[in-house]
């Protein structure tokens, strides 16, 4: 599906752009620099490759300024954090797709910038700017946040492409979706991991098709803490408990035992196999 397609909204992309709101940042020193307008003949295409931080932010914050331009403009490795806060507050600007994604994936854009704007974007470009090596990691995580608070409203086919594609953190809220293909995505995307698996295994409610599916699988099923987490969880196949359990240490057995949380049956099949491996 088409991340332009109907039916994909991004939070609030209806409203009129305003300016975010001021996030706590760390100390920082901010240099001086001296604010200018241009004149009304101004050849912005020429000053947009100017090097002046003054001419640079007062370019970006230009009425003038159009999409193609802002992208050239953006294409400054070292533009001045007053010119990315300035074309953060170019309403017009802001409202573009390419420029917005171009803002946040920017290496200078301050947080208190990019941050608000994650939340104008598309699923698939959430997806994009949690996946870029280049991205700070506060917004990668903000990214991942704003896709996660999204998986209960978008379509399957979205949810499957987030499953196999996105990053670990978003794929391991896929692991308790109710379609199992979204589930088994997400169990083979090359980020997932075994601690991801343990804490979805522990949840109380909605592993009837992980447990199962876990307790299978051909590389999870294999790892001890994984192991030890299917037996306590109601949903994993009484046969898998057995044949998990004989593979366990015993100790980590009594361990699952007394966490109390086993019915009867799953109990007096741990204590089965306790009582096979106690020395002749």
């Amino acid at each position: 599906m088409s991340e332009s397609s109907a039916g994909e909204t991004p939070g609030h992309e209806n409203e009129g752009w305003q300016e975010a709101p001021e996030q706590a940042e760390p100390p920082r020193v901010r240099s001086e620099t001296r604010r200018i307008t241009l004149p009304a003949d101004a050849d912005l295409e020429r000053l947009v490759h100017d090097s002046s931080p003054e001419i640079l932010t007062a370019v970006a914050a230009d009425a003038r300024l159009t999409e193609d331009l802002a992208l050239a403009l953006l294409n400054h490795r070292d533009l001045p954090r007053e010119a990315l806060e300035a074309l953060g507050k170019n309403g017009p600007l802001m409202r573009q797709r390419k420029v917005r994604m171009a803002v946040v994936m920017h290496p200078r854009t301050p947080r208190h910038v990019s941050v608000p704007t994650i939340r104008h974007l598309y699923t698939f470009e959430l997806m994009q700017v949690a996946l870029l090596p280049s991205v700070q990691p506060d917004v990668k995580r903000a990214a991942e946040e704003v896709l996660i608070s999204k998986l209960t409203s978008i379509s399957s086919g979205e949810r499957i492409t987030l499953a196999r594609r996105s990053s670990g953190r978003v794929a391991a809220a896929l692991l308790l979706d109710k379609e199992e293909r979204i589930m088994q995505a997400a169990l083979s995307n090359p980020q997932m991991t075994e601690v991801s698996i343990v804490k979805a295994l522990k949840v109380e409610h909605g592993t009837e098709l992980l447990a199962p599916a876990v307790s299978h699988h051909q590389k999870w099923s294999y790892r001890n803490d994984v192991k030890a987490v299917l037996l306590g969880n109601k949903n994993t196949p009484s046969g898998r408990l057995i044949h998990l359990a004989a593979e366990l240490p015993i100790n980590v057995i009594k361990d699952v035992l007394r966490s109390g949380r086993l019915n009867s049956q799953a109990k007096n099949s741990l204590l089965a196999v306790l009582e096979r491996r106690k020395p002749s």
